[in-house]
């Protein structure tokens, strides 16, 4: 269901203890912690990563009796970014990445992003770490082609992974090899706030008007079980860009807007639809972000070796989760807090 309970419990100081495991009891949801202990419930991202595995695994959903770890939202005070001593400007191995695309990759952002962070880490956490270099280059058009498929640098982060087994054809799939994912992003259902829209299972969206932004992906229409494109059981509008897209929600024009959970949180603060417009509690899908190499980069299985074993390194450790907490928080903190 949408999140209408929201308005009636207001966003209030935090009543309910952190950093500490909490039994689930009937009826808590992530939203439901997260205005517990936060009193604000769209910070439940917060409390999501900090337990991807299990609630992956449950597919999103806390069951009760099960245990999660809810997390401090951190204070004010400035962030402390991770060291990356293994970073030279004049070093052999190139990473490119691009700005505009927070809390992952930009430059303003503390530590240049959460997939940065994420990235240094994994390499100094690999065997044998070795220097390498960061490049930026802010026109993503020119990443893929020509920048990696001329070796100008490299690898690239981050991308998102198109269904290769579906579209072995699609450019990503035939000319790129992937690491293992940097981190899971969720692509959430937004709807208006006093509408009926639900979404418990996909037997509720065929039959739905749909917006995603020109551009972007699909595949996850479309996967196993689903193919809700290619049979027609759904409508997509293909808006130019994510505001266009809310703007045909507000005007009722589409049934939901699909894009992912900071996107869609910044594009509603942006254009003051707090309140109007909430994310379904429930996830269209997870995309994962990776770095790519071209298929024919003469060391292109020796450099994801290396990264895909300093991120499981990295993951199994306690690093990971605070990198990906400490990002989290300071999307949250710049959020406007616009109309609700």
């Amino acid at each position: 269901m949408a999140l209408a309970c929201a308005a009636v419990l207001g966003a209030g100081t935090a009543a309910a203890g952190c950093n500490e495991n909490r039994v689930v009891e009937v009826g808590d949801t992530v939203f439901s912690l997260a205005q517990e202990t936060y009193g604000d419930h769209e910070k439940w991202t917060l409390i999501y990563y900090a337990n991807e595995a299990a609630l992956k695994a449950s597919t999103f959903k806390l069951s009760p009796g099960m245990e999660v770890f809810v997390p401090c939202a951190p204070g004010q005070e400035a962030p402390v970014v991770d060291a990356a001593p293994l970073q030279r400007p004049d070093a052999e191995m190139v990473l490119l990445t691009g700005s505009n695309y927070a809390p992952f990759t930009d430059k303003d952002w503390p530590g240049q992003g959460m997939a940065v962070e994420l990235v240094n880490a994994a390499l100094e956490s690999t065997p044998s770490p070795v220097p390498y270099a960061i490049v930026w280059e802010d026109d993503w058009a020119r990443h893929l082609s020509p920048i990696l498929s001329e070796k100008q640098a490299d690898m690239g982060f981050p991308w998102l992974k198109p269904d290769c087994a579906a579209t072995p054809d699609d450019e990503r799939c035939a000319n790129f090899h992937f690491s293992d994912p940097l981190v899971e992003v969720l692509i959430m259902l937004f709807v208006r706030a006093d509408g009926d829209f639900t979404y418990q299972s996909d037997a509720d969206i065929p039959g739905k008007t749909l917006c995603r932004p020109e551009g972007y992906f699909t595949h996850d229409l479309d996967r196993d079980g689903r193919e809700w494109l290619r049979k027609g059981m759904i409508t997509l509008v293909q808006a130019a860009t994510p505001q266009a897209c809310f703007e045909l929600l507000t005007k009722g024009e589409v049934d939901a807007v699909t894009v992912n959970v900071f996107l869609g949180a910044n594009t509603i603060d942006e254009m003051g639809l707090r309140g109007k417009v909430v994310p379904l509690e429930r996830p269209l899908s997870s995309e994962g972000l990776h770095v790519i190499i071209s298929k024919t980069h003469w060391r292109g299985t020796t450099f994801l070796y290396r990264l895909n074993a300093g991120l499981a390194a990295l993951k199994a450790s306690d690093r990971y989760n605070e990198i990906v907490a400490r990002h989290l928080a300071v999307f949250w903190k710049n959020m406007k807090r616009g109309a609700s």
